[in-house]
């Protein structure tokens, strides 16, 4: 089978000039958007310990959410295909990020903490396997050069009474 590729192109535009650009560190905010076609814009900015503020997403939450979509996305896909009944299905996950002293830096790890509820005539037996085939399956886990690890909870849903 050929490889298919598949572009993404969104607008990142700045809207954090106050007036007078980057004529100072401090003389600009670090605002931005983030737009692609007819999609809601997502209000973005810095992290707030770099002059970000805090009620807008910034890059390195971005980065967590999607590794976290990207996994729960491909382990629904494959809980469907193998007959697991998923009802619910929430994720907490972890990113750390190191600073460098002389500035920039790296994630060290990001560890997703998926709970997931299956229902009550689902066989939970599969479910851990099935999380590590949509690890190894998520394009973006299989793109960044720091580990991706996942602490998997599942909650069977009880017997329904009569």
């Amino acid at each position: 089978m050929p490889q298919r590729r598949h572009s993404y192109v969104p607008l990142v535009a700045w809207t954090g000039n106050l007036g007078a650009g980057t004529s100072a560190y401090s003389g600009y905010s670090r605002d931005h958007e983030i737009r692609l076609a007819d999609k809601p814009a997502i209000e973005g900015s810095s992290d707030p310990a770099f002059r970000g503020d805090a009620s807008r997403w910034n890059p390195e939450e971005l980065l967590v959410a999607s590794l976290a979509q990207c996994h729960m996305l491909t382990f629904l896909h494959l809980a469907a295909d193998s007959g697991v009944c998923v009802t619910d299905y929430t994720d907490t996950p972890i990113g750390t990020m190191v600073e460098a002293p002389e500035g920039g830096g790296h994630f060290e790890s990001v560890v997703l903490r998926p709970s997931v509820r299956i229902g009550p005539d689902s066989d939970e037996r599969p479910v851990a396997e099935l999380h590590e085939r949509a690890h190894r399956l998520c394009f973006l886990a299989s793109s960044v050069n720091f580990p991706v690890t996942h602490e998997a909870v599942t909650i069977r849903a009880p017997e329904r009474t009569r």
